[in-house]
């Protein structure tokens, strides 16, 4: 949420900090997920620096939060980007300042907008933690690659990938429920 809020700060004042929210979020939306994985999770521990973990869990979820912090940051932006100027003028003629506006008036309608393509990124990173594995991480990927390389049989692979989208499956349908249950409240003039 703060980057997404330093990319859309005006003024001139606020440049540097525009400049590094939005090399941040090019950056880790153009590095490849798996390319990232294996600088943080293989390369870190390579440097042997004191004090840092080398546990590849925590380094793969390091990872994947710096990817991911970068697509959830476009969403936000996007939601803040989406909620029209008039009520950032409505909120500053009831006598609230740009913080405030933004805190009170456009952040709220944001967030509601935002619930769906923020779901489907949940759902996305949900499938990339498999992806952790390439570290040695055991989970049901690391696990299958142990089984198959021990017996050349690559039916655990498949049991892996089932356990994937038995996983993944309730969410899809979850996120669809609600982006309905959005549209409908919203063509019926309700709150979102």
């Amino acid at each position: 949420m703060l980057i997404a809020v330093a990319r859309t700060l005006r003024g001139p004042v606020f440049f540097p900090l525009r400049f590094l929210a939005a090399a941040y979020t090019d950056f880790f939306r153009g590095l490849p997920l798996i390319i990232n994985l294996m600088i943080v999770v293989l390369g870190v521990p390579a440097l042997r620096l004191q004090g840092v973990t080398v546990d590849p869990v925590l380094l793969g979820g390091t990872a994947l939060t710096l990817t991911y912090s970068a697509y959830v940051a476009e969403v936000f932006r996007a939601g803040i980007e989406s909620v029209h100027p008039s009520q950032r003028a409505a909120a500053r003629s009831l006598g609230l300042n740009n913080r405030q506006a933004l805190r009170y008036v456009v952040l709220p309608q944001a967030v509601r907008r935002q619930v769906p393509p923020l779901l489907n990124d949940l759902v996305s990173l949900q499938k990339d933690t498999g992806l952790v594995s390439i570290g040695g991480a055991v989970d049901a990927v690391r696990a299958a690659d142990i089984i198959v390389g021990r017996s050349l049989n690559y039916t655990p692979y498949i049991v892996a990938g089932l356990v994937f989208v038995a996983l993944t499956i309730p969410m899809t349908r979850f996120t669809d429920w609600v982006t309905a249950r959005m549209d409908r409240r919203r063509a019926h003039g309700g709150a979102v």
